[in-house]
């Protein structure tokens, strides 16, 4: 981090001012220091040059060792095709430029959508639950308007009223209460601000009990993530010809689904070898997560309306369920925003 981002950081615990003491500075970046409270007085270590707000370890370790094992793997500059890009402007309709405006990204994995945020000239916090921040830092972390917080959605780090937009893309439905994770967003918006989120969608019950994956859950769950993913790799690189034979006599990819893996023939217009890193990522995304709660429209439409928000639109996406609302617009407020 760099010192002038410490106004967008506050306790989580009591929302009071932080003070930077004992800091170790690389030029102009933080390497590491101490973050403390000026009201109840909590130290908070920034490490690795990003502010730390959550314990090292937690619900969240699957997801740091994929997004570490593969960092570059879902950026366009790596695959060679927009499709991060594409989703991120598509799904949040926000424009290209955004020079003066502040965005919060709830869940940033490995980055590919902070690169996307950053490209609009916004300010762009982000953070994540899980040590994926590293991978995100090592991409995005030398963007003057980029900072990388390692922090839990349930306990945010940031004052209220501060953002202009919040994005949430690909997490609330690993968190252990998705309505919970989505109601701790509103708060952070200024007078008229926008929320974009997604969530898996949960499908007719019959249909839901018959996807592969739910079967064999409750066990690669409880794996170590280094087991599942040689597993993984295992069972991708055995089943890749088969499954290339079958989507070229068929041309569709039922059979890879059915033997849990994920298999991008036909959608993206990769390399046969970026195809299985992807496959192989994918595969153990949709394996490891502690949890996976996916939901309906009526339930992410709910959310929203419970969080006062207005102009709602809740809709299929591209991961399920989109949803976007924005935070009522009052002058009072606003003026107490600026």
């Amino acid at each position: 981090m760099r010192k002038k981002h410490l106004q967008y950081l506050c306790c989580p615990e009591c929302c009071s001012e932080l003070k930077l003491i004992d800091e170790d500075q690389d030029q102009d970046r933080i390497k590491s220091g101490t973050l403390q409270c000026n009201h109840c007085h909590v130290e908070y270590p920034i490490l690795n040059y990003i502010p730390r707000f959550c314990a090292s370890a937690n619900y969240t370790d699957d997801f740091g060792f994929q997004w570490n094992k593969h960092s570059r793997t879902q950026y366009d500059s790596e695959s060679g095709i927009q499709v991060s890009e594409e989703r991120f402007f598509n799904e949040t309709g926000w424009p290209r430029k955004m020079d003066g405006q502040i965005i919060m990204e709830a869940g940033s994995g490995a980055g590919r959508f902070t690169e996307q945020a950053a490209s609009t000239g916004a300010m762009v916090v982000t953070f994540d639950l899980s040590n994926a921040v590293e991978a995100n830092y090592k991409s995005n972390g030398n963007k003057e308007n980029v900072l990388i917080v390692q922090a839990d959605i349930f306990k945010l780090p940031f004052p209220r009223r501060l953002f202009n937009k919040v994005v949430c893309i690909g997490v609330l439905q690993h968190t252990p209460s998705p309505e919970e994770a989505f109601l701790s967003l509103p708060a952070m918006l200024k007078s008229g601000g926008h929320l974009v989120v997604d969530v898996y969608e949960r499908e007719p019950g019959w249909k839901h009990f018959i996807r592969t994956k739910y079967w064999v859950r409750p066990f690669t769950r409880r794996c170590s993530h280094i087991k599942l993913y040689k597993f993984c790799e295992f069972w991708v690189n055995l089943l890749w010809p088969i499954l290339k034979l079958s989507y070229q006599v068929t041309g569709r990819r039922t059979l890879s689904w059915f033997m849990l893996v994920a298999d991008y023939r036909g959608v993206y217009q990769l390399s046969e070898d970026k195809l299985k890193q992807l496959s192989i990522l994918d595969t153990f995304d949709s394996l490891a997560p502690e949890y996976e709660f996916p939901q309906t429209i009526e339930s992410v439409t709910g959310w929203f309306k419970r969080a006062g928000l207005t102009r709602i639109e809740v809709k299929r996406g591209y991961n399920g369920i989109q949803g976007s609302g924005y935070k009522p617009f009052s002058r009072k407020a606003a003026k107490a925003d600026v």
